[in-house]
């Protein structure tokens, strides 16, 4: 009987997984514990092995290709065995049944849309800032019944960013509208109807609601448009039109030019009659004049402008696909940064003494220490003195640890992991060194595992080693501080009245208000000043 495999949660916080390679391939035999694919977590790759003997008789995620936990991964079962009930019950994309169901609900989907009679043209609300996800009709400059030519403002909408004008693309009669003044709507709800006088209304709004698809006024008839005007350049309508000294532009077009100092006299209009557009604008180059022999004596000695090389079909960003671990950094600190009310508190430290115990410690046999084990066994035994440190909030109580576990941040080519030390305060030096050493040897090959990056209590974020002197961090949450440790620093300091030259470091405790107090956070930080200026002490 074939088996359904769905998308692993391989770690608590997975929500969607990315398919980064398969090692089977349809048709192959698999064994129980064979490994399957390799899928890139929010936090590590990870390979995936079967539980299952068999076939392999679909694969439902194709390689670079990301799914949501428990979505359709792969069949297995008997060679030849009929998994069309299977695929029909799963909905799987790009299975035979499910294609026909595409085919059959386009085909619907276009008759629906042929209803639409001729000429008539769905306005929907305009997406007119990178981030505007709804926008306000605060203005409507036409109303019901009135005639509308192309480049005539319909209406002012407010976004998330301003209040702009929205011209219209399309001719006709103003038939309906979808959004009055002072309401609001998601980007791409009806937001106008244009079309010949008599048009039936109810009849295009129904073919809408049935599956009609709306037209784009900002991408699809923008582009016929311009498809129409570029055979129709040079003609004697735009000749005469630029004879008369009057420019044609469309208001985004004005602004635009407006903002990047361009004379819109210079630039060639490619919309319907030699309209200029936003891609003219994108598109324009400053171009050298060449001297007429008429020109004054001064305009002869003026500098000519200099030409800017812009090559053409150069883009101006490239995009990069955010990888799963890049989504959920961003989605976890995003929220801890706006639902925890961050402050900081930054402390120099006297770093003499750890100077000299270092040397000494490491001038044993086997034995390698970094300033960052003394940072992080100061941190955690300062974390037993203050256990107030050592908590997680709730909205029904806050958590006081009873372990410390210490997340230590690694960078890695795609962003950012935090391996735990389990235990800190009960690990020497050496041992912190040598498990932080495997932590983030595993952490650089993606072989982490969920169990190594769970259950923090508290996190150190080191950015000495890049130069770094002070900076901040954002909690790991469910952690209530994290640690930021800048890099030593030689310089004068003031000695029993005299200036030396001394040697400190400064770092920064970011601490959650909700848990952390002021008072509380400033005596912590005093604890691990102490024990890292005298690292005897921790030895005790």
């Amino acid at each position: 009987m074939a088996e359904i495999i769905n998308m692993p949660r391989l770690s608590d916080t997975m929500e969607e997984g990315v398919v980064a390679k398969w090692l089977k391939k349809v048709g192959d035999k698999v064994e129980e514990g064979d490994i399957l694919a390799e899928i890139e977590t929010d936090k590590a790759t990870m390979e995936f092995e079967s539980f299952y003997e068999g076939t392999l008789l679909h694969i439902g995620i194709e390689e670079g290709e990301g799914a949501p936990v428990d979505a359709l991964l792969a069949i297995i079962g008997e060679e030849g065995e009929d998994i069309t009930t299977i695929l029909n019950k799963k909905d799987v994309s790009g299975s035979t049944d499910t294609t026909q169901t595409q085919e059959e609900t386009e085909t619907i989907n276009t008759t629906e849309a042929e209803e639409i009679p001729a000429g008539v043209e769905v306005v929907t609300m305009p997406r007119l800032s990178d981030t505007m996800e709804e926008g306000t009709v605060a203005t409507w400059l036409k109303k019901v019944g009135d005639k509308v030519e192309e480049g005539d403002i319909l209406a002012e909408i407010e976004t998330d960013k301003a209040t702009m004008e929205f011209e219209s693309f399309y001719e006709g009669n103003l038939l309906y509208i979808g959004i009055q003044e002072g309401e609001s709507a998601p980007v791409d709800n009806i937001l106008a109807i244009i079309g010949p006088e008599g048009t039936n209304v109810d009849a295009v709004l129904t073919s809408v609601n049935q599956g009609g698809k709306p037209k784009q006024a900002s991408a699809t008839s923008t582009n016929t448009k311009e498809e129409q005007a570029e055979t129709t350049i040079n003609t004697p309508k735009e000749q005469a039109s630029s004879n008369t000294g009057r420019v044609f532009a469309s208001p985004l077009a004005k602004k635009m030019a407006e903002d990047k100092g361009i004379d819109l006299t210079e630039v060639k209009g490619t919309g319907e009659n030699g309209r200029i557009v936003k891609r003219d604008i994108e598109n324009y180059s400053p171009v050298v004049k060449a001297a007429v022999g008429t020109t004054t004596k001064k305009a002869e000695e003026a500098p000519a402008p200099v030409q800017i090389y812009t090559p053409a079909g150069e883009e101006h960003f490239e995009e990069v696909k955010n990888s799963q671990m890049r989504k959920t950094i961003a989605k976890r600190l995003s929220e801890s940064k706006f639902t925890a009310p961050h402050y900081y508190l930054t402390i120099e430290l006297d770093m003499t003494n750890a100077m000299q115990s270092r040397k000494q410690i490491n001038a044993l046999p086997d034995v390698k220490v970094s300033f960052n084990d003394m940072v992080i066994k100061a941190s955690a035994m300062a974390l037993r003195k203050h256990p107030q440190v050592n908590t997680q909030w709730t909205d029904n109580a806050t958590r006081i640890a009873k372990h410390i576990h210490v997340g230590v941040a690694v960078a890695v080519d795609e962003g950012l992991v935090v391996p735990v030390l389990k235990f800190a305060d009960q690990m020497t030096m050496t041992q912190i060194g040598g498990q932080i050493k495997d932590l983030a040897g595993k952490a650089r090959s993606k072989k982490l595992q969920p169990s190594e990056m769970e259950g923090s209590t508290f996190t150190v974020s080191n950015l000495g080693m890049f130069g770094i002197q002070e900076f901040t961090s954002i909690i790991n949450q469910p952690n209530s501080a994290i640690l930021s440790v800048g890099t030593i620093v030689e310089k004068p300091v003031v000695k029993n009245g005299e200036i030396v030259v001394g040697n400190t470091m400064k770092v920064t405790l970011a601490c959650d208000h909700r848990t952390v107090d002021g008072a509380t956070g400033a005596q912590f930080l005093q604890t691990f000043k102490q024990y890292m200026e005298n690292p005897v002490t921790m030895l005790a």
